[in-house]
């Protein structure tokens, strides 16, 4: 499994399950003695951008951020999983471009069952227009076009989309390297 420096990065709508994913995968890939990183949008936001908000400029600094801190994780030998929304096609392309060896993974799930899904109630109060330019709602999600990977996570189990992205990260990946 060549996963050495291999970014992936999970997109999808804000409650899609973007981080459960990027936990168990995370879980998964040490299981396998592979070196893992998990950045969570959420958390780098939280450690790193502070201070930035969510108009799209803000949102591609986060992103540029992001990318470079998985760049400088990858080519330590350090696999790096990134659950970020990433909602414009714009910023993935960024990512694509910028990381040497780059796996998008779409996490499709219907904006019902994400608001159904929603426990921190931030689809209740961008209804109720409290935030603005929330993803999925008073702002765009431009779904990937050819993602490596689309999971359904409204029908399947998280182990079940687990093993889908191991699968294509071992069969995949490796017909990449043959000789």
């Amino acid at each position: 499994m060549p996963l050495v420096g291999t970014a992936i990065w999970l997109t999808g709508l804000p409650s899609s399950g973007k981080t459960t994913t990027a936990i168990a995968l995370t879980a998964a890939l040490k299981e396998r003695g592979i070196r893992v990183e998990c950045l969570d949008g959420d958390e780098l936001r939280r450690e790193v951008g502070q201070e930035l908000g969510f108009g799209k400029e803000d949102r591609l600094e986060t992103i540029r951020r992001a990318v470079y801190i998985s760049k400088l994780l990858n080519r330590n030998g350090v696999t790096t999983i990134i659950s970020m929304i990433a909602p414009y096609m714009e910023m993935r392309n960024y990512a694509r471009a910028e990381l040497e060896s780059y796996v998008e993974v779409y996490l499709h799930c219907p904006l019902a069952e994400c608001e159904r899904r929603d426990v921190k109630g931030l689809y209740a109060k961008a209804r109720k227009g409290e935030i603005a330019g929330f993803t999925g709602v008073s702002d765009v999600y431009e779904p990937p076009v050819n993602p490596e990977i689309t999971i359904h996570t409204l029908t399947n189990s998280v182990e079940s989309n687990v093993r889908q992205i191991l699968d294509f990260l071992v069969n995949d990946l490796d017909k990449k390297t043959e000789p």
